[in-house]
């Protein structure tokens, strides 16, 4: 896909755990950081960054099958016999790449065909790096909508369904408003995510959804509930089908991110500006394609001076994660 320059817009304002299902537990995390503020937000992302390129509309015709979890499980006991240790590949390529001063970046990653998996700077307890979502988030509400509608054994309204569609789509931040309100703001958001496992994830308080924090961890997790199966997901099968569909339709101009790593079949952006500071939160969720072997990428970033320099960092470091994971073999 070509890549141009483009200034962001904004429209509306962004109104906050790292286990992972045990069959989807083949986890690579790098988080490379140094300290910032916490301020308080400005704008969010909008429906259209001038950005060209699209995402693929046959990509979601490409999905998970069940056993791949599984496939993975049995992996992990071949991984542990390897001689190369994917922690210190990780720190060794990532702690090459260049970065701003105050930035910082957060990456997981898992191989879904052979279950490669790392752990690396994510700490523990509370010591985890958590990162505002910004709108990558929009990918979790919609995942606690379809659970709250599973548990009442009912399909999503005509007005839930367009309100998805736009909030995924085209990252239609007034359809996220009415949606969180739907869910029960973060008291739903954090009950779903007790479900997903998502126990380093805390949702915003009132309506700064956009605050979210979250580990790229627990964004594994939440993409391992979406493109999974049934032996590791508490969505069913018609529900990962539809944020499938949904995140494989991202509108051109938002096609950046995790898709500069491989063939995107599912994608979900987010950026959010801080006031106190005037640097930027940019983060990148997906599920790619390269050379025959399907990830699930996150990769979430805050610290760089603009949003272009956010992208530049957050496909930097998702390339370089994807280029190190063959090193594991």
């Amino acid at each position: 896909m070509s890549r141009h320059r483009h200034a962001p817009s904004a429209r509306g304002s962004l109104p906050r755990r790292a286990a992972f299902p045990a069959a989807a537990a083949a986890v690579v995390c790098l988080t490379v950081w140094t300290a910032t503020g916490f301020p308080s937000p400005v704008r969010g992302d909008s429906d259209a960054v001038p950005r060209s390129g699209g995402l693929s509309r046959s990509a979601t015709a490409a999905l998970e099958s069940p056993s791949a979890a599984s496939s993975a499980t049995s992996s992990r006991a071949a991984a542990s016999s390897r001689t190369v240790d994917p922690d210190q590949v990780l720190t060794r390529r990532l702690a090459a790449l260049p970065k701003p001063a105050k930035a910082s970046v957060s990456v997981a990653l898992i191989d879904l065909k052979d279950g490669r998996e790392a752990d690396y700077g994510v700490g523990t307890g509370k010591a985890l790096a958590t990162y505002d979502t910004a709108s990558i988030v929009k990918v979790n509400i919609l995942v606690a909508l379809l659970l709250q509608a599973q548990d009442e054994h009912r399909a999503l309204t005509a007005v839930e369904k367009s309100r998805a569609t736009k909030m995924i789509k085209v990252s239609d931040n007034e359809s996220a408003n009415a949606l969180w309100r739907a869910i029960g703001k973060g008291d739903g958001l954090d009950a779903a995510n007790r479900r997903l496992g998502m126990t380093g994830t805390t949702a915003g308080s009132g309506p700064l959804w956009g605050l979210t924090q979250s580990t790229a961890a627990d964004q594994i997790a939440l993409l391992s509930a979406v493109f999974g199966g049934d032996a590791t997901s508490p969505l069913t099968a018609a529900s990962r089908a539809y944020v499938r569909s949904l995140m494989g339709g991202i509108e051109p101009g938002q096609d950046w991110g995790v898709s500069a790593a491989g063939t995107v079949t599912g994608l979900k952006n987010g950026w959010l500006s801080r006031s106190a500071t005037g640097l930027w939160d940019v983060n990148s969720i997906g599920r790619i394609v390269v050379d025959g072997h399907s990830y699930l990428l996150a990769v979430l970033s805050r610290g760089s001076v603009s949003m272009e320099a956010g992208i530049s960092l957050v496909e930097k470091a998702a390339t370089t994660a994807v280029s190190a994971s063959r090193e594991w073999t």
